[in-house]
């Protein structure tokens, strides 16, 4: 006879077992940690918890976009009333209708609607974070932690308060006579265009004296600024130290029309130029002239820029001798030198060239009348 086959006995249910005799595997214990902590409920929900695995690569991305399924399928497929899947995510019968097969029982589902919950809460707290601090780009919200936002905020605070930062440096604005004294680059054998632009504008006659009109014209590509330059004409020539001394003329500078003479800032070359015209070298000493037989009274540009040894660095006063020495021709006046030794030199002295002659030593002087 045949051995009767020995029934196997099924095991005893184990304490806490769910439906189909199966041994529910309830919260992980990762996850209690996280939201437990030490008992206290203070537990910052932002710190990265040990263990917790990464869902993808934006930890805060929407909840409804996590996965409910478990590691070994679907809660309806395996019988159970809840597992939580490998990646920590929440369980299928929380938030999709259908998914689940029963509501949650006991403890174990008020964990995981707490884990849910929680979960819900920081990424709400990331987005309005995010919105707060930077606005949401074309409408998505950003992925950017809060602590890095917040670090953010604080270093752009920090920026805009450091002193001076957004200060450009204020270029001091030279007067008139610290122009007048400066000297300016400019090549002594510097050969201009010969085509000139007279400056624009016009300044009136002051006085009631014989009226001479003139208009100032610059060459081309000196680099120079033709405004001082006629402004320095004007204030010169009508000083009471000047040509205008009591009041016997007074000078005007026009733009069109025809003037008496024509003031004119030249090159070197341009200046041997049109002195040539009149039979004057000013080649030899780089100077200037009067061009008698032409409109214009030519001020090299070089001495205008430069100066001369004579002056030294004395360069307001060196201009003011450029200009009455050379009008002075033009109204008439020839070549003088000083009588005495120590004496001022006439204006009318060739003081670009020397002040001293004849073992008499003169002192540089730009006025026709110094002493008014």
């Amino acid at each position: 006879m045949l051995p009767i086959p020995r029934q196997r006995q099924a095991p005893a249910p184990q304490p806490g077992a769910g439906r189909g005799g199966r041994r529910g595997r309830g919260p992980r214990q990762d996850y209690v940690d996280a939201f437990d902590g030490d008992g206290d409920g203070d537990g910052d929900v932002f710190a990265p918890r040990a263990g917790v695995a990464a869902h993808r690569s934006d930890p805060y991305a929407s909840v409804t976009d996590w996965p409910f399924e478990s590691d070994s399928g679907t809660d309806a497929e395996n019988g159970t009333e809840g597992d939580v899947d490998s990646a920590g995510a929440p369980p299928g019968d929380r938030g999709r209708p259908g998914a689940g097969t029963g509501p949650a029982k006991g403890g174990k589902g008020l964990a995981y609607t707490g884990i849910a919950a929680a979960a819900v809460t920081t990424v709400l707290a990331v987005v309005v974070a995010g919105q707060v601090a930077g606005g949401n780009d074309n409408g998505g919200v950003r992925s950017q932690a809060a602590t890095d936002q917040a670090r953010d905020v604080r270093g752009a605070g920090t920026a805009s308060a450091q002193p001076g930062a957004s200060a450009s440096p204020q270029l001091a604005t030279l007067t008139y006579a610290q122009k007048m004294d400066k000297k300016y680059p400019l090549s002594a054998t510097l050969k201009g265009p010969d085509k000139f632009d007279a400056v624009p504008g016009v300044a009136k006659a002051p006085g009631k004296g014989r009226k001479y009109t003139y208009r100032v014209d610059v060459e081309q590509g000196l680099g120079l600024d033709g405004t001082l330059f006629a402004e320095a004409v004007q204030k010169t020539l009508n000083d009471k130290r000047s040509w205008a001394h009591n009041g016997a003329r007074t000078f005007e500078r026009i733009y069109s029309g025809k003037p008496d003479f024509v003031i004119t800032l030249a090159s070197p070359g341009t200046t041997a130029k049109w002195c040539a015209k009149s039979g004057l070298d000013t080649t030899e000493d780089n100077v200037s002239c009067d061009s008698a037989a032409t409109e214009r009274v030519l001020i090299n540009a070089y001495r205008w820029a430069q100066g001369s040894s004579t002056y030294g660095d004395e360069m307001y006063a060196y201009r003011q001798m450029l200009i009455n020495h050379e009008v002075g021709h033009r109204l008439g006046y020839g070549h003088v030198t000083c009588d005495k030794d120590g004496e001022l030199a006439p204006v009318m002295q060739q003081q670009t060239k020397f002040l001293d002659h004849d073992g008499i030593h003169c002192l540089a002087n730009p006025w026709p009348y110094p002493g008014s």
